[in-house]
């Protein structure tokens, strides 16, 4: 929709929201009316180079052509049904995941912490057919977010974050351990532990990836302990990271895998994916979704897929994202460059605010998002180019400097 279809102009656009919406969210002073690619354009046509992707979603460009064009015949065919009927692009894209990830069973859902929700569930009844009524204990990280759902939230390990604030009291079983430490997470394990839930990156902790020795050390402990291993890619998954999944960057196989935000293309689908044996918990009735394996998500989601994976951008993104922070860690102030693939974190030292590095930059026609004082993330389609980089990069150095003088 445009805003010269309306009538209305861009301050109408912004009191509306201000009346009638309730916000949580600070927003970006602009009307984004359209997208292409790399960019995102305002009212005006003014282009943004999006390093945000829709918080990592738009992975092929933002209204990638073959995506468009699968949502629009879907819609022609039938927009929605519930679970019942078989659906063409559901079963499509089923086999299309299964099978390129090497997992045996999927479940659609309609959202990342919707995902997140439904691999606590099903890590839960399968503890409890299996090994009796109290398995049912899970560990995650600190500095861990899974997302905003009660199970999600609290399978969060940051206690008096504003996400948990206020909402009373999380839900039961969960423990938290410090990140890339073994040990301490053996330690959080008990009799009632039935797995341990993790990122590979931790996105809104820092941009902080696991170490080799992290990961394979808690799928040797999983397998000696009956546990299952459940790995959170929402974020990280499809390509995002130079692989497809995050953990294929380690050799490594979960139980249960996590997927959302890029697997849809910008339409709104996620997912867990089980071994056969773990995925047999959800039984009839066991679990249910009215939008999840929703057509016109799963036809998008499919022709997003086959996009990621013909045009290699699994490559493209590690290619690239070692050349983004070969050139983020050369700017000033800069403490720490992190990360995997095109998923970056870049650190200043306590002098620059990364909130305002965000301001400035988006000032500068730059789409960047701040996590933490002093980090802000990089998080672009996986179709840039270097020249892309050296544009954000340049636009960062000077709203650095601007900031320091």
């Amino acid at each position: 929709m445009k805003l010269k279809d309306t009538g209305l102009t861009a301050a109408d656009i912004k009191a509306k929201v201000k009346k009638y919406m309730i916000e949580t969210y600070e927003r970006f002073d602009f009307v984004a009316e359209t997208a292409k690619d790399q960019y995102m354009y305002d009212e005006k046509g003014t282009p943004y180079l999006d390093f945000y992707a829709g918080i990592a979603v738009n992975s092929a460009g933002n209204c990638n052509e073959k995506v468009v064009a699968a949502v629009q015949d879907q819609c022609a065919d039938i927009m929605q049904t519930f679970n019942y009927p078989y659906t063409i692009p559901q079963a499509l894209l089923a086999e299309k995941i299964c099978t390129t990830i090497g997992m045996d069973k999927i479940f659609f859902q309609s959202t990342g912490t919707e995902a997140n929700e439904a691999m606590i569930k099903m890590a839960r009844k399968y503890g409890i057919e299996h090994f009796g009524p109290n398995r049912y204990h899970i560990v995650t990280a600190k500095n861990g977010f899974h997302g905003r759902t009660f199970g999600a939230m609290s399978a969060t390990g940051q206690p008096g974050n504003a996400c948990q604030v206020g909402f009373g009291p999380m839900t039961y079983g969960f423990s938290y351990a410090p990140y890339n430490d073994l040990e301490a997470f053996k330690d959080a394990c008990n009799e009632n532990t039935i797995a341990i839930m993790i990122e590979p990156v931790q996105g809104e902790g820092g941009v902080h990836p696991a170490t080799q020795e992290f990961m394979t050390g808690l799928r040797k402990f999983c397998d000696e302990n009956d546990m299952l291993l459940l790995i959170d890619e929402v974020q990280t998954g499809w390509c995002r990271t130079g692989k497809v999944m995050s953990y294929m960057n380690y050799g490594i196989k979960p139980d249960i895998v996590s997927m959302a935000k890029a697997l849809g293309g910008g339409m709104p689908i996620g997912a867990i994916c089980a071994r056969e044996e773990v995925a047999k918990a959800f039984t009839m009735g066991s679990h249910g979704t009215t939008f999840g394996g929703h057509p016109v998500s799963c036809a998008a989601a499919l022709a997003e897929v086959n996009e990621l994976l013909d045009r290699d951008l699994a490559g493209n993104a590690a290619k690239v994202g070692e050349y983004l922070k070969k050139k983020l860690a050369e700017l000033p102030h800069v403490k720490e460059v992190r990360g995997q693939g095109l998923l970056v974190g870049c650190e200043f030292d306590d002098t620059i605010s990364s909130v305002d590095v965000k301001h400035g930059c988006f000032d500068r026609k730059l789409l960047i998002t701040a996590i933490g004082k002093h980090i802000i993330r990089l998080i672009p389609p996986l179709i840039i180019t270097e020249a892309d980089c050296d544009k954000a990069v340049a636009i960062i150095k000077d709203t650095v400097e601007s900031l320091s003088k």
